[in-house]
């Protein structure tokens, strides 16, 4: 047992009282025993301290204070953190039993490993499944030429060594950080794919990815170029067509609709029809 490796797992909190003991817990009931659990509140004024007051027992540390973002929040935690063994878990998404175990088991059979990962679930904002994402094998090449697509965030984990040999997270990133992370992890280091559901992640409408997906998309792409590939990856590919397929053409329709029914566009249909009528008669 002293010789299993500390696992450190930060979560970055602000305004997510809802989901927030769900998170916490799913790290506290965890089968492994060396977790070193640090909570970094922005500030929440939601009723989240007075949720993170009823663990700290269990904590290594906590604080609630105005920051200046996500990254910064991990950066803070992974600089006080004493394990091996890094990640981050959002204070809306949670792990799957037995997710900590697996991942050590995966760093101690793979000794050049930097980066182990696994597959996702999804669930709605009451916490009822809705489908699962499936991870795959991925290196630099691959992470580079199709984005993230095959690693999810929740369900990666990083040797500490190596983060910290090739630096924490970007902090002038706010949605791609984890992207940014995994390609210069994975330029020094193995990427190994466990086939079992590590985390879950939540779909509701405050998600930085529901609110900000041009914005996360955009800085995909740049973190991509960053490194060598084409501005244009498969996901961005993917969602250009989605907004030239689905958005554009409904935008088009309620724009014309409006103004084919607005009343100064009706006096101008209506004059041309006059005008039109006079030159038949």
């Amino acid at each position: 047992m002293k010789d299993l490796p500390v696992v450190s797992i930060v979560t970055p909190s602000y305004n997510q009282a809802q989901f927030l003991e769900e998170a916490i817990r799913s790290v506290l009931e965890q089968d492994y025993p060396h977790i070193e659990y640090i909570i970094y509140d922005g500030g929440s004024t939601d009723g989240s301290v007075e949720i993170i007051k009823n663990y700290e027992r269990h904590l290594a540390y906590w604080v609630s204070e105005k920051d200046k973002g996500q990254s910064a929040a991990i950066n803070k935690g992974w600089k006080r953190a004493a394990g091996q063994i890094y990640t981050w878990l959002n204070s809306d998404d949670k792990l799957e039993p037995g997710a900590v175990r697996t991942v050590v088991k995966a760093f101690q059979d793979n000794p050049h490993a930097g980066v182990v990962h696994g597959d996702l679930c999804f669930l709605d904002r009451e916490g009822h499944e809705l489908g699962l994402a499936h991870g795959a094998l991925s290196d630099f090449d691959r992470l580079l030429r199709d984005g993230q697509d095959h690693v999810f965030q929740p369900g990666s984990f990083f040797r500490a060594v190596l983060v910290n040999q090739v630096g924490l997270l970007d902090e002038t990133l706010h949605m791609s950080m984890d992207y940014d992370l995994l390609l210069r992890l994975a330029q020094v280091s193995e990427m190994v794919y466990v086939p079992r559901v590590l985390a879950c992640y939540r779909i509701h409408a405050a998600t930085k990815s529901s609110l900000l997906t041009e914005h996360h998309q955009q800085e995909t792409s740049l973190v991509r170029a960053r490194y060598g590939g084409r501005y244009l990856l498969k996901p961005r590919l993917r969602y250009l067509a989605y907004r030239c397929f689905h958005i554009t053409p409904k935008f088009v329709k309620t724009w014309f609709r409006r103004w084919r029914n607005s009343p100064t566009d009706r006096v101008y249909l209506q004059s041309e029809k006059n005008t039109t009528n006079k030159e038949r008669s």
